[in-house]
């Protein structure tokens, strides 16, 4: 019933919306693909209207899906990735627990030790501070990990930290799709809500260690919370 309706102020109901959401952040597709695959199925919007949609309602669905989300494990896995936004190099912090949920991500202008205290600090607000915590290299790392969370054992090798490392793929993509982002704002609205789409609809769904049969009742699951997202746009 909700998904037919439209949001107020919008004439396409929540399920094409809720649609073109989801497919611009579980998918390495642009604004102009979406509007092309929408077309070829009889419905007729703009690639702005689309961005519009995913700029508004990304923050909605983020929220839901963080609260439907099973808590992460107790053992970290932080790592850091460089990007660049028109020119300038930003740092991309980004946190995975056991499994290969992301549990967070934060965007900043800096590797430095204050960087890791704002990153932890962030991590640490929402989260029980975990048992493992295990890092490159990096020294940043060092006393931020020992002063906040003084009983969590800090692992620094490069070679234990392949989890983070392999949840950076996902980003690369995207950033290749886009011809780069452009604001450290977008980045973070973008690729926040892509890591709680792929916690549901990749890892939890497992498409490469579960069978069919787990496989598609885990989709339903997370489907189900993606609706549930949708249903609330609408006025009860």
């Amino acid at each position: 019933m909700y998904l037919s309706q439209a949001p107020k102020g919008h004439r396409f109901p929540v399920s094409v919306i809720s649609y073109a959401v989801w497919r611009y952040h579980r998918f390495n597709d642009s604004y102009r693909d979406i509007q092309e695959e929408l077309a070829f199925r009889g419905i007729i919007v703009s690639h702005e209207a689309i961005r519009s949609w995913c700029i508004k309602f990304s923050a909605h669905f983020r929220g839901v899906i963080k609260k439907r989300e099973t808590s992460p494990s107790d053992k970290w896995h932080l790592d850091e990735m460089t990007i660049k936004l028109k020119g300038i190099p930003y740092i991309l912090w980004r946190a995975v627990d056991a499994h290969g949920n992301e549990i967070d991500i934060f965007i900043q202008k800096r590797r430095n030790k204050k960087a890791a205290i704002r990153f932890l600090t962030r991590l640490l607000g929402n989260n029980k501070a975990p048992r493992v915590i295990i890092t490159d290299k990096l020294r940043s790392y060092i006393k931020p990990i020992r002063y906040l969370t003084p009983n969590t054992e800090h692992r620094s090798h490069k070679g234990l930290n392949n989890r983070a490392e392999n949840a950076h793929q996902p980003t690369r993509r995207k950033e290749k799709c886009m011809i780069k982002f452009k604001t450290p704002q977008g980045v973070q609205r973008i690729l926040s809500l892509m890591g709680k789409v792929r916690n549901i609809f990749s890892v939890d769904v497992g498409r490469y260690s579960k069978k069919a049969r787990d496989r598609r009742e885990q989709f339903r699951t997370a489907l189900a919370i993606w609706n549930e997202a949708a249903s609330q746009l609408t006025p009860a």
